[in-house]
């Protein structure tokens, strides 16, 4: 006997599986036109439904134990008991199947079970289409342009409030234990909510892994936000694992720096520039705004925080006498957004900004627009959850410069990094 190699055998293990010509020419013995192949009453969808009658008649002789045709053991009472027709919502239109059933009503079929309405791989599409921001009218429209199907708005609520409990496991789900970086940012979404429709906050929270990667750690709404607020959700982050987060990125959020002291007191405090100059210069006549920036940018380039005093003292005596609210809102914001002058700049151009943030929000944006407002707010989590969930899978690589900035971290922060 020849003895076979195992890469030959794994090699013809991978190709594709030979119907005889035979076969293939009584299928397609009718045909002369696409229709005749993909069309609704066409030999594919036959071939289909044929085939996973098929398969559940081989799942009835497997719990049985006995084939179609055959006798039934002696000592056993369960007999075969016909088949119900059953029609099932497909990639491929409508199909209509034979259900074997079983005198004690036991027969769980695995490829089709009980009480469902769809073939595999229906629901992911209704999902998939649901999360990139189309509404229940327009998943209808196409489903029935693409696949000649009538589905009902109560299936695809169904379909997509699966989603629900995958979205609680989510947020429940254990995190790091240090992350070097986390930015948190609002997003406002119209929602319903006590029998008037609100802008409602849904405050994102992104975490930079050690390793250079984002993850969305979580989403809450807040109804009162405040300290109490956001000591509630940073002690969550600590029953989920986090041990320790070194430097927090966010806009004026209020509340948050003192929640952040009393829960993770060795955590930096970082206020975004990028929201403080919008705010700041919101006042500002545009003819005025690039001169005055300008000026502005002296303040968080410079060198340390002395620099920067020297850099503020130079604005007031320039600015102050026409716009005194700028200067004075970098004075009052001043303990919260200096802190990155201490550090380099492969740490500076990470902490500056929350706009590792912001590039989600707008993708995010994208989904809602087409919605107008949603029912709920936990209509709007399950919607923000599956688009978050798309965004995330075009999130490649580290973040640029990381591991530069994660030398640096290894030095300012010693010990605190894991090993």
């Amino acid at each position: 006997m020849t003895k076979t190699s195992k890469h030959e055998t794994d090699k013809s293990n991978q190709q594709p599986r030979q119907f005889r010509p035979e076969l293939l020419d009584e299928l397609l013995g009718d045909y002369r036109r696409p229709e005749d192949l993909i069309g609704d009453d066409g030999v594919l969808k036959q071939v289909i439904s044929s085939l996973v009658s098929r398969a559940m008649g081989a799942e009835m002789a497997e719990h049985l134990g006995y084939e179609r045709g055959h006798r039934a053991p002696a000592d056993q009472d369960n007999r075969r008991n016909g088949t119900r027709r059953k029609r099932l919502r497909s990639d491929h239109g409508e199909l209509e199947v034979d259900v074997p059933r079983d005198r004690d009503g036991k027969f769980e079929p695995q490829l089709v079970p009980k009480h469902s309405r769809e073939f595999r791989g229906f629901d992911n599409k209704i999902v998939a289409m649901y999360a990139r921001g189309m509404t229940v009218r327009d998943i209808r429209a196409q489903l029935a342009e693409i696949y000649s199907v009538d589905v009902s708005r109560d299936l695809i609520t169904r379909a997509t409030d699966a989603v629900v409990d995958e979205l609680h496991t989510w947020q429940q789900r254990p995190l790091e234990e240090v992350y070097p970086i986390v930015y948190i940012d609002a997003l406002v979404v119209k929602i319903r909510f006590k029998g008037t429709v609100q802008n409602r906050a849904i405050h994102i929270v992104v975490g930079v892994r050690v390793d250079g990667h984002k993850e969305v750690i979580g989403m809450w709404i807040a109804s009162n936000e405040g300290a109490k607020f956001w000591l509630s959700i940073l002690n969550e982050l600590k029953q989920r694992g986090v041990r320790d987060i070194l430097i927090l990125c966010a806009d004026g959020l209020k509340g948050l720096p003192e929640a952040v002291e009393a829960s993770f007191p060795k955590t930096i405090f970082q206020t975004c520039i990028v929201h403080l100059i919008r705010s700041s210069t919101r006042y500002v006549p545009w003819k005025q705004r690039r001169a005055l920036c300008a000026d502005l940018r002296c303040l968080y380039q410079a060198v340390d925080e002395d620099a920067a005093l020297q850099a503020l003292d130079d604005f007031e005596s320039k600015w102050t006498e026409r716009y005194p609210m700028v200067a004075r809102a970098w004075k009052e914001r001043w303990d919260e957004w200096t802190p990155f002058l201490s550090f380099p700049q492969e740490i500076r151009r990470i902490i500056y900004t929350t706009n590792a943030i912001e590039s989600l929000h707008r993708q995010l944006r994208k989904v809602l627009k087409t919605r107008g407002h949603m029912p709920s707010d936990e209509a709007a989590l399950k919607l923000l959850f599956l688009a978050v969930r798309n965004a995330q899978k075009s999130w490649g690589g580290t973040l640029r410069t990381w591991h530069a900035a994660l030398l640096q971290f290894a030095i300012h922060f010693e010990d605190r990094l894991p090993k």
